[in-house]
Protein backbone atom coordinates (compact mmCIF):
# COMPACT_ATOMS: atom_id res chain seq x y z
CA UNK A 1 0.00 0.00 0.00
CA UNK A 2 2.28 2.68 0.95
CA UNK A 3 4.43 1.74 -1.95
CA UNK A 4 3.89 4.58 -3.51
CA UNK A 5 4.47 7.08 -0.96
CA UNK A 6 7.58 8.73 -1.20
CA UNK A 7 7.91 8.60 2.27
CA UNK A 8 6.75 5.55 3.02
CA UNK A 9 6.96 6.65 7.12
CA UNK A 10 4.73 8.94 6.09
CA UNK A 11 2.08 6.89 4.52
CA UNK A 12 2.29 3.92 7.40
CA UNK A 13 1.74 7.00 9.95
CA UNK A 14 -1.43 8.02 8.20
CA UNK A 15 -2.21 4.22 7.40
CA UNK A 16 -2.30 3.45 10.41
CA UNK A 17 -3.36 6.50 12.27
CA UNK A 18 -6.88 5.98 10.46
CA UNK A 19 -6.73 2.56 10.87
CA UNK A 20 -7.44 2.83 14.55
CA UNK A 21 -10.65 5.30 13.84
CA UNK A 22 -13.53 3.27 13.72
CA UNK A 23 -14.95 5.89 11.30
CA UNK A 24 -12.95 6.03 8.80
CA UNK A 25 -11.36 4.13 5.87
CA UNK A 26 -8.92 4.64 3.65
CA UNK A 27 -9.83 4.43 -0.48
CA UNK A 28 -8.01 3.70 -2.84
CA UNK A 29 -4.99 6.73 -3.56
CA UNK A 30 -5.40 9.24 -5.98
CA UNK A 31 -2.46 10.80 -7.97
CA UNK A 32 -2.57 15.07 -7.66
CA UNK A 33 -0.52 17.58 -9.14
CA UNK A 34 0.96 20.32 -6.54
CA UNK A 35 -0.32 23.98 -7.68
CA UNK A 36 1.87 26.01 -10.09
CA UNK A 37 3.55 22.49 -11.02
CA UNK A 38 3.54 21.90 -14.75
CA UNK A 39 3.44 18.01 -14.67
CA UNK A 40 6.56 17.31 -12.77
CA UNK A 41 5.77 17.09 -9.05
CA UNK A 42 3.07 14.65 -8.06
CA UNK A 43 1.52 13.87 -4.44
CA UNK A 44 -0.46 11.42 -3.33
CA UNK A 45 -3.39 11.91 -1.33
CA UNK A 46 -5.19 9.14 0.80
CA UNK A 47 -9.17 9.78 0.23
CA UNK A 48 -11.03 9.24 3.61
CA UNK A 49 -14.63 8.70 3.82
CA UNK A 50 -17.07 7.96 6.50
CA UNK A 51 -17.86 4.75 7.79
CA UNK A 52 -20.43 3.03 10.17
CA UNK A 53 -19.40 2.38 13.56
CA UNK A 54 -18.54 -1.37 14.00
CA UNK A 55 -21.59 -3.35 16.27
CA UNK A 56 -20.84 -6.09 19.03
CA UNK A 57 -20.61 -9.55 17.14
CA UNK A 58 -24.31 -11.43 17.53
CA UNK A 59 -23.42 -13.83 15.57
CA UNK A 60 -25.08 -17.17 16.38
CA UNK A 61 -23.10 -20.75 15.23
CA UNK A 62 -25.68 -23.54 13.89
CA UNK A 63 -24.99 -27.17 13.73
CA UNK A 64 -26.63 -29.04 10.68
CA UNK A 65 -26.34 -32.54 13.00
CA UNK A 66 -27.94 -30.45 16.25
CA UNK A 67 -30.55 -29.24 14.04
CA UNK A 68 -33.55 -31.72 13.94
CA UNK A 69 -34.34 -33.19 10.55
CA UNK A 70 -37.99 -31.94 9.99
CA UNK A 71 -39.77 -35.18 7.68
CA UNK A 72 -42.09 -33.35 5.49
CA UNK A 73 -43.33 -36.64 3.40
CA UNK A 74 -41.79 -39.87 2.79
CA UNK A 75 -39.24 -38.50 0.62
CA UNK A 76 -38.33 -34.97 1.47
CA UNK A 77 -36.82 -33.74 4.64
CA UNK A 78 -35.42 -30.26 5.66
CA UNK A 79 -33.77 -28.01 8.22
CA UNK A 80 -33.46 -24.36 8.28
CA UNK A 81 -31.73 -21.47 10.22
CA UNK A 82 -32.80 -18.39 10.08
CA UNK A 83 -31.18 -14.69 10.37
CA UNK A 84 -33.10 -11.13 10.48
CA UNK A 85 -32.45 -10.67 6.48
CA UNK A 86 -32.25 -14.62 5.45
CA UNK A 87 -33.13 -18.53 5.55
CA UNK A 88 -30.75 -21.13 4.80
CA UNK A 89 -32.24 -24.58 4.23
CA UNK A 90 -31.06 -27.82 3.88
CA UNK A 91 -33.22 -29.74 2.15
CA UNK A 92 -32.96 -33.94 1.28
CA UNK A 93 -35.24 -35.11 -1.41
CA UNK A 94 -35.75 -38.99 -2.35
CA UNK A 95 -35.33 -40.02 -6.17
CA UNK A 96 -38.83 -39.23 -7.59
CA UNK A 97 -39.75 -36.61 -5.13
CA UNK A 98 -41.88 -34.06 -6.77
CA UNK A 99 -42.23 -30.40 -4.96
CA UNK A 100 -45.58 -29.10 -6.41
CA UNK A 101 -46.33 -26.04 -8.20
CA UNK A 102 -45.52 -22.77 -5.44
CA UNK A 103 -44.05 -19.23 -5.80
CA UNK A 104 -43.67 -17.03 -3.03
CA UNK A 105 -42.59 -13.55 -2.13
CA UNK A 106 -38.92 -14.50 -1.60
CA UNK A 107 -35.92 -14.46 -3.55
CA UNK A 108 -34.21 -18.52 -4.17
CA UNK A 109 -30.88 -19.41 -4.47
CA UNK A 110 -30.28 -23.14 -4.96
CA UNK A 111 -27.15 -24.85 -4.88
CA UNK A 112 -27.33 -28.63 -5.32
CA UNK A 113 -24.00 -30.56 -3.84
CA UNK A 114 -25.42 -33.96 -4.85
CA UNK A 115 -27.76 -35.21 -7.09
CA UNK A 116 -30.04 -33.80 -9.98
CA UNK A 117 -33.48 -31.37 -9.62
CA UNK A 118 -35.50 -30.54 -11.92
CA UNK A 119 -36.93 -27.24 -12.20
CA UNK A 120 -39.87 -26.64 -14.18
CA UNK A 121 -41.39 -22.86 -15.25
CA UNK A 122 -45.21 -22.33 -16.25
CA UNK A 123 -44.15 -21.36 -19.46
CA UNK A 124 -42.89 -24.16 -20.54
CA UNK A 125 -39.00 -24.11 -19.44
CA UNK A 126 -37.19 -25.89 -17.18
CA UNK A 127 -33.29 -26.17 -15.86
CA UNK A 128 -31.97 -28.74 -14.36
CA UNK A 129 -29.09 -28.18 -11.81
CA UNK A 130 -26.85 -30.58 -11.02
CA UNK A 131 -24.24 -30.94 -8.17
CA UNK A 132 -22.08 -28.30 -8.23
CA UNK A 133 -24.48 -25.73 -9.79
CA UNK A 134 -26.79 -22.90 -8.71
CA UNK A 135 -29.85 -21.48 -9.58
CA UNK A 136 -31.48 -18.11 -8.88
CA UNK A 137 -35.42 -17.77 -8.77
CA UNK A 138 -36.50 -14.27 -8.66
CA UNK A 139 -39.65 -13.44 -6.05
CA UNK A 140 -43.13 -14.81 -7.21
CA UNK A 141 -41.78 -16.90 -10.05
CA UNK A 142 -44.15 -20.09 -10.48
CA UNK A 143 -42.06 -23.45 -10.13
CA UNK A 144 -42.06 -26.47 -8.90
CA UNK A 145 -38.93 -29.53 -8.66
CA UNK A 146 -38.01 -32.96 -9.09
CA UNK A 147 -35.71 -34.93 -8.00
CA UNK A 148 -34.40 -37.14 -10.94
CA UNK A 149 -31.41 -38.77 -8.46
CA UNK A 150 -31.38 -39.04 -4.59
CA UNK A 151 -30.36 -34.81 -3.87
CA UNK A 152 -29.21 -32.24 -1.36
CA UNK A 153 -29.68 -29.00 -2.25
CA UNK A 154 -29.01 -25.84 -0.11
CA UNK A 155 -31.38 -22.96 -0.35
CA UNK A 156 -31.11 -19.28 0.86
CA UNK A 157 -34.15 -17.37 0.97
CA UNK A 158 -34.61 -13.81 1.36
CA UNK A 159 -36.40 -12.37 3.45
CA UNK A 160 -36.39 -15.94 5.28
CA UNK A 161 -39.85 -18.05 4.33
CA UNK A 162 -42.09 -17.23 7.36
CA UNK A 163 -44.57 -19.95 5.56
CA UNK A 164 -42.34 -22.39 6.70
CA UNK A 165 -41.57 -20.79 9.86
CA UNK A 166 -45.09 -20.61 10.79
CA UNK A 167 -45.29 -24.13 9.39
CA UNK A 168 -47.85 -23.34 6.85
CA UNK A 169 -46.46 -25.40 4.22
CA UNK A 170 -49.13 -27.63 3.30
CA UNK A 171 -48.25 -28.11 -0.21
CA UNK A 172 -45.05 -29.35 0.73
CA UNK A 173 -46.48 -32.00 3.14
Amino acid sequence: MCRQFANPAACNSIFTRHQKRSTLRIAPVRFTLHKGARNTKREVVPIVFPRKARLMSTATLHRWNEIEPEQLNPLLTRQFVTGALAMFARVVLTKGCVVPRHSHPNEQITFITEGILRFDYDDGTSHTVKAGEVLVIPADLPHSATALEDTIDFDIFAPPRQDWIDKDDSYLR
